[in-house]
């Protein structure tokens, strides 16, 4: 099985490791040529995880995509998704076919409004049956450190999900395997929405306490959400799925509590001041929720789910509601 892995970000360099931990010769598209030049010559990514020392002699890195596409059986996606259709919009029509996608997108297509799946089934015929995605809890700092994480790979051909998930199985790394292909993807989008709300209130100076109902409601709603998806969908059978797992609830914790949290960080200058523009200059990396707020917000148009605290993130965010009169808002709701 050949992976080839498209991005060069901090999750893309993660998966690489785990990757070439294993001992698999990867292709791996890399836009810049001299990042290409010194991932060869000093064995790291200069720009990010550059602690994460690689095998180079199990590397065959190049910035042709239609290179690295032709190359492998299964294409691990893993650019931000406000440059996904970029990346792969010079391929060909048929590029995938015969092939297996794994999403490691952690966002919903913000210039479409779609998933991954959805977008590739769209643009290039990807059936879900050949699409997968891996999912946390799982930040790519602790992988370049080697602490045990685990991560969840999702596909409606569990027998599948769960061949491509060994390849990706470490001392370091666990996994487990669900069908759920739809509702993790939602769920990390989700997440991301709220671990910036999160931040949003570390940065106003609310406490633990008042940390722990926010996370809670904001699980109930992702719960709500999914479910309401499901119905939509016909699929009751999902609307009893362990919400508790750490594909939902475990993500969902990590990245509104870890450090590592690049929302978590983006939200709390927004709290303590920053306006997005500054926020986003200052992270100089790509905060998933900002944009997944807008996009859920508007996918939950159709869905109808009740999402008050999201909404209200959104409202923060785009529409220039005070963050302290946005959160007094959210007080109220969790009463």
């Amino acid at each position: 099985m050949q992976f080839g892995i498209i991005g060069s970000g901090s999750w893309a360099t993660a998966l690489t490791k785990m990757l070439t931990d294993n001992m698999h010769s990867i292709k791996w598209w890399v836009r810049n040529d001299a990042t290409i030049a010194h991932i060869h010559k000093r064995k790291h990514n200069p720009h990010y995880l550059s602690t994460a020392y690689f095998n180079t002699s199990l590397l065959d890195i190049s910035s042709s995509i239609g290179y690295v596409v032709e190359q492998s059986d299964v294409l691990v996606v893993a650019c931000p998704s406000a440059f996904v259709h970029d990346v792969l919009s010079g391929l060909n029509k048929d590029a995938f076919k015969g092939k297996k996608i794994l999403s490691a997108v952690k966002g919903i297509l913000p210039d479409s409004n779609l998933l991954l799946n959805e977008y590739l089934f769209n643009e290039f015929d990807v059936n879900l049956e050949n699409y997968f995605a891996v999912l946390g809890p799982c930040h790519a700092e602790e992988v370049a450190a080697e602490k045990l994480s685990y991560l969840t790979f999702a596909g409606v051909d569990e027998v599948s999900a769960a061949e491509i998930a060994e390849h990706f199985t470490t001392d370091y790394i666990n996994t487990v395997v669900t069908h759920d292909v739809i509702g993790v993807q939602y769920a990390a989008v989700l997440k991301n929405v709220y671990a910036l709300g999160a931040g949003i209130a570390h940065g106003l100076e609310y406490g633990d306490n008042f940390q722990s109902v926010y996370i809670a409601k904001c699980a109930d709603e992702m719960v709500g959400f999914l479910r309401k998806v499901y119905h939509a969908n016909n699929d009751e059978e999902k609307e009893h799925i362990n919400y508790a797992a750490s594909a939902y609830l475990g993500d969902l914790l990590v990245t509104c509590y870890s450090l590592y949290s690049r929302n978590r960080t983006f939200g709390n200058m927004i709290g303590k001041g920053y306006s997005v523009k500054a926020a986003q200059l200052e992270l100089n990396m790509v905060a998933e929720g900002y944009n997944a707020s807008r996009c859920m917000f508007k996918t939950n148009e159709a869905v109808g789910a009740a999402i008050p605290v999201l909404n209200i993130i959104y409202r923060i965010l785009w529409d220039h509601l005070p963050a302290m009169e946005g959160f007094k808002e959210i007080e109220r709701v969790l009463v």
